[in-house]
């Protein structure tokens, strides 16, 4: 198969290796990635700011982008908000300035854009990431599930379970895990003292788990977490900072290419491993 990769604002300009994690993962399942050259923002930013006429270029050029890459089957981004703006917001923005053509061509692009774990279990089969990937990652992790993952995508499970399989992981609840980190994107900087209490909560959870790290499948909301945990200065029973990691990182460590050395801890960079 061959699969185009939408790296998204947030991954391509600060957590590159999780883009480049997502193409060791699927090349390990012997398809084919490539990247639509000219993508950029897919206007979710704009739109959630209520800048609707400034978010229809921005769009039109997300379209236009990944229309021009020839013969891929199916898209793929290392991110459930990104991946539920498609469908969610871009149609809307369309027709919102008249433009009926855009918003068929949107629709079709976002039917074909898939979150990195919906892609890997409803359309190229992984359950067990252990025996398909070779994922291995010896660790204490628990889990956060993003709010847009959740309730616009409708993952489930299918991030956590896909965690559970992992060989060696250490895979802990998190106590209300359901509730939103706070993040939102503007909505952190508009409503600071909300998202920071929400923060709170949601970082001492993780701390209660006793896990050394945070997974999710959002950047974004990472990057909210990790900053809130490193801020408060939470360490873990093992000892060291209490980190965050993509979901694509974990899925990409194995045996032989570990994310971490043995008996390391995390390096933070904005809450997140590097």
């Amino acid at each position: 198969m061959r699969i185009a990769l939408f790296a998204t604002c947030i991954v391509d300009a600060m957590y590159p290796e999780v883009a480049r994690d997502t193409v060791t993962i699927l090349e390990r399942l012997g398809h084919e990635v490539v990247f639509p050259e000219r993508q950029a923002c897919c206007g979710q930013m704009h739109i959630n700011s209520g800048d609707f006429a400034g978010a229809h270029p921005v769009v039109a050029g997300h379209v236009r982008a990944f229309e021009e890459e020839p013969g891929w089957d199916v898209a793929v981004a290392p991110s459930g908000s990104c991946v539920a703006s498609l469908g969610h917001q871009q149609p809307m923005i369309a027709r919102r300035a008249g433009d009926e053509d855009l918003a068929a061509r949107a629709e079709d692009l976002a039917s074909r854009t898939y979150e990195l774990a919906q892609l890997l279990t409803d359309v190229l089969g992984v359950t067990d990431a252990a025996a398909q990937l070779g994922s291995y990652f010896p660790h204490p992790v628990t889990y956060h599930p993003s709010c847009h993952g959740m309730r616009l995508l409708n993952l489930g499970d299918r991030q956590r379970e896909l965690l559970s399989t992992v060989e060696g992981i250490d895979l802990r609840e998190l106590p209300q895990a359901d509730q939103c980190c706070g993040f939102g994107g503007t909505f952190s900087m508009k409503n600071r003292q909300v998202s920071s209490a929400m923060l709170e909560d949601k970082a001492a959870n993780i701390v209660s788990t006793g896990a050394s790290l945070c997974a999710g499948g959002d950047a974004s909301c990472l990057m909210h977490i990790g900053g809130g945990l490193s801020r408060s200065g939470a360490v873990s029973p093992r000892g060291g900072a209490v980190g965050t990691v993509h979901l694509a990182r974990v899925l990409a460590s194995t045996r032989e290419k570990p994310l971490l050395p043995p008996r390391s801890e995390p390096i933070l960079s904005g809450g997140s491993l590097r």
